[in-house]
């Protein structure tokens, strides 16, 4: 059932959704100083706390945004800074950030084998589908369906979001996709696949 929704949703997403959050790239890089304290001048974070944004989904970038000022999501440290954005400014620093290239990291030898299969084949007796089923053999992710890339991402920032989907701390995943897959995973396969998608391309 769950390989049946994600075939879907990914079909859906590719052929059937609109396609850019209509933000200008340059007007959103004259938006973004505040961001570049966590997040890096080019998207790039310089801290594994925070995540990198630099060539992410403008859609999911656009849908976290928004999900934040709604309260669907709970970011702390987000608290206040999206206050007194357009929904045109936001679509911009979307924009701006799909843009720029995200810097891949490397991932350690003891974390390639068991992340490598995760990432690519799930774990079949757990009934966790793979990864690179909705974000893409290289972590590009799929814009049009807002499923996030991931290539190049902090392992420390992955991981604890795996965390708080197991524990439904977060919960803006459509359909549970992300609670229901999280959940079934342990701790060291959750770094596993983290420490993969920081050098995966």
């Amino acid at each position: 059932m769950n390989k049946l929704l994600i075939s879907l949703l990914v079909s859906v997403g590719i052929t059937g959704m609109a396609h850019a959050t209509g933000g200008d790239a340059t007007a959103g890089s004259q938006k973004v100083a505040v961001c570049a304290a966590c997040h890096g001048a080019d998207g790039n974070s310089p801290m594994g706390a925070f995540p990198s944004l630099a060539g992410q989904s403008s859609r999911y970038l656009l849908k976290q945004m928004q999900d934040q000022l709604s309260g669907a999501r709970v970011i702390p440290e987000m608290t206040g800074m999206l206050d007194g954005l357009s929904e045109r400014d936001m679509r911009d620093i979307a924009a701006f950030y799909e843009r720029q290239t995200p810097v891949i990291g490397q991932t350690p030898a003891e974390m390639l084998e068991l992340g490598k299969s995760i990432y690519r084949a799930g774990i079949a007796d757990k009934g966790v589908a793979a990864c690179a089923a909705c974000h893409m053999p290289s972590g590009q992710g799929n814009n049009p369906a807002r499923f996030p890339a991931l290539s190049g991402q902090h392992p420390e920032y992955t991981a604890l979001q795996l965390r708080k989907f197991a524990s439904e701390e977060r919960h803006n995943d459509p359909n549970r996709m992300m609670r229901d897959i999280a959940v079934k995973m342990s701790d060291a396969e959750m770094e596993a696949v983290a420490h993969f998608i920081r050098g995966l391309h």
